[in-house]
């Protein structure tokens, strides 16, 4: 028989549903009991390796719309208590509407070493497929082996070096029960090692993007190597002490074994780069608008930017279990449809402050709001100081680059037909501010309010109602959908995730070279302003760190980056370091009818410290897997 080729993930599931009749694959594939499916049976048929390729690729550590720093991979949410708890959230790129957090790696221990389980019986299996053909097994042995390098890349950024299980153990076999910990270097080791042998084994694929090719596995390879290296170079920026450190079960790691790190990403993304397979979508906008709706349109719609996308997670069920939450949790208040926790992710003030202008190209540029130019102040109101003044809420934003505009909703703005009012209050005609309170005043025959309209189904931003506004000023647009409409039901939203694009893999080759010395400085630089350039920039800016790290914050905004380039880099604990979330209040003056901007700290948040520990997840179950326990825990 022929392995054929699965042409989306919804092929792969109608298949294991077809198969799989009991609740996950750690019983199902249980070999003895009568009432399950065995593993012999499972592997004897087509459509049965198909079901457990399918349960695989469902369960890769794929950092997606539904995985959360507290409930983990594959989360599906089932009452409003969990009010978009999301990596956007825990960065310094967001906020929650209800949540004050940061950082905070969640556990995958138990399910990273049950999926690794599967990958290792999936392997043991091979080996009686040869009747299938040389082609298709070597397709499903590069699927096996780029599983296995998710796996532990997953596992080694969480817990630095992890016990390396490559086979299925016997019960009964009480040494292979009990695996010491490698260290940190081994682990990443294997990762990139098991990476290799998937480009080896794997093909170009059938195009549709939703099964692994050896440009994936090269593109995991590149995010793999790039984190190993920036946790070699920048160990001793946060260094740890204990057992674990003594060992190297955590660190350990030389310059020189970051610099071997840097070459390996440097090569891996330099494979893609030159096959000429893959581009940037829209490269070459004619205008900052037709850039900003290109980039956001590439999120909408990832299937019609396959230029650009390497690898996506389908979505194509509706109904828990099976979409994401994305348009329910992220939709302004105005556009909630019959959903009723609207405008959980709010975009941070920091943020908005790190895009450049056209203007001043080169650099981020913050919000200007008062002639003094003084963008440090985050006291809040003062009548003492001058503020510039604006006709339209939107002026402040005209030379923002065209990504912000693309990912942020800002006041004013339209979406979905609708113009979103996010106000945070007004200054009243002899001078006194009310300022996030609820009131209203009449001024020559007409009624002004606070927060801009009546009621609250008719603006989006800082009132307290039901915890669904923006506390930021701003709101989230980035991977919504357009069309669909909010409904009360959970996971409807089917938007395909992008895990690999070819932007990353530019931005990665970027930084190894500018931090390492090696590859090429030009071709370095180009990447850096090619995404520049789609976002319709015009000059160049020079290969430096703080321009990779700048344009990686932007362009790869809320894809599950920020969190782990903070931990990689060891960068959390100094921008959270008793730091508090920042807004940008809208006001109107109504002594004039002209808009002011109000530089703050949120209102109603306290001021957020990441811990160092926090770079390494605590082990479970230490006392009885004999392993040694991660730092400080």
């Amino acid at each position: 028989m022929t392995i054929k080729k699965l042409n989306d993930m919804k092929n792969l599931i109608i298949a294991m549903i077809a198969v799989l009749f009991t609740a996950g694959c750690s019983d199902y594939l249980e070999l003895q009991p009568t009432d399950k499916v065995t593993a012999e049976n499972v592997f004897a048929s087509e459509a049965g390796i198909e079901a457990f390729l399918a349960n695989l690729y469902r369960n890769m550590p794929i950092e997606d719309f539904n995985c959360t720093p507290e409930e983990g991979m594959n989360h599906i949410p089932g009452s409003g208590g969990n009010i978009g708890l999301y990596e956007y959230i825990i960065t310094d790129d967001g906020m929650g509407s209800q949540l004050n957090v940061v950082g905070g790696t969640y556990d995958w221990w138990e399910a990273g070493y049950r999926f690794n389980k599967d990958v290792n019986l999936f392997f043991s299996y091979l080996p009686a497929l040869a009747s299938i053909g040389k082609s298709s097994l070597d397709l499903l042995y590069g699927e096996a082996y780029f599983m296995r390098a998710y796996t532990y890349y997953a596992l080694a950024k969480r817990y630095g070096g992890v016990p390396i299980i490559a086979s299925i153990a016997e019960v009964s076999d009480t040494q292979a029960l009990y695996v010491p910990r490698s260290t940190e270097k081994e682990t990443w080791d294997f990762a990139l090692a098991a990476c290799d042998s998937a480009v080896m084994f794997l093909g170009d694929g059938d195009g549709k993007r939703r099964r692994v090719t050896k440009w994936v596995a090269l593109a995991l390879k590149s995010r793999v190597a790039l984190h190993a290296a920036s946790v070699a170079k920048y160990w001793n920026e946060a260094p740890l002490s204990g057992r674990a450190v003594d060992e190297k079960l955590v660190g350990g790691m030389t310059q020189e074994d970051a610099i071997y790190y840097y070459e390996q990403c440097i090569d891996a993304a330099a494979q893609i780069m030159d096959a000429g397979v893959f581009s940037l979508y829209k490269p070459s906008p004619a205008s900052a608008e037709e850039a900003a709706e290109n980039y956001r349109l590439m999120f909408e719609y990832p299937n019609n930017a396959l230029e650009e996308v390497i690898f996506l997670k389908g979505f194509d069920r509706v109904g828990a279990g099976y979409g994401s939450q994305q348009d329910s949790w992220g939709n302004p208040m105005q556009t909630t449809g019959a959903w009723p926790f609207p405008g959980k992710f709010n975009p941070t003030l920091d943020l908005v402050d790190t895009y450049e202008s056209y203007s001043s190209p080169g650099h981020s540029s913050p919000i200007v709001t008062t002639t003094d130019g003084n963008t440090d102040n985050y006291s809040g109101y003062n009548p003492s100081r001058t503020y510039l003044t604006f006709d339209d809420p939107q002026d402040i934003f005209k030379d923002k680059d065209a990504r912000m505009h693309g990912t942020v909703i800002i006041p004013n703005s339209i979406w979905k037909n609708t113009q979103i009012i996010i106000q945070g209050g007004y200054i009243q005609p002899d001078g006194t501010a009310l300022i996030e309170g609820s009131g209203e005043i009449e001024v020559n025959g007409v009624t002004y309010y606070t927060y801009g309209a009546a009621l609250p189904m008719f603006y989006s931003g800082f009132d307290t109602y039901g915890g669904n506004m923006t506390r930021t000023g701003f709101g989230f647009k980035k991977f919504l959908s357009t069309t669909f409409v909010p409904i009360l039901g959970w996971s409807y939203s089917t938007t395909d995730y992008i895990d690999f694009r070819y932007a990353e893999v530019l931005l990665n080759y970027a930084e190894a070279v500018a931090e390492s010395g090696r590859g090429d400085r030009t071709k370095a630089a180009k990447a850096i302003n090619d995404l520049r350039k789609r976002a319709a920039h015009k000059s160049d800016i020079p290969l430096t760190l703080d321009n990779v790290f700048r344009e990686r914050r932007v362009e790869l905004v809320y894809e599950s980056k920020r969190h782990w380039d903070l931990v990689r880099r060891r960068e959390y604990h100094k921008k959270f370091n008793n730091t508090q979330k920042t807004a940008l209040v809208p006001v109107l003056d109504l002594r004039n009818m002209k808009y002011i901007f109000i530089r703050q700290y949120v209102t109603g948040t306290y001021p957020l410290t990441y811990v160092t520990r926090s770079y390494y997840s605590s082990i479970p179950g230490t006392a009885t897997n004999r392993l040694v326990q991660n730092p400080q825990y």
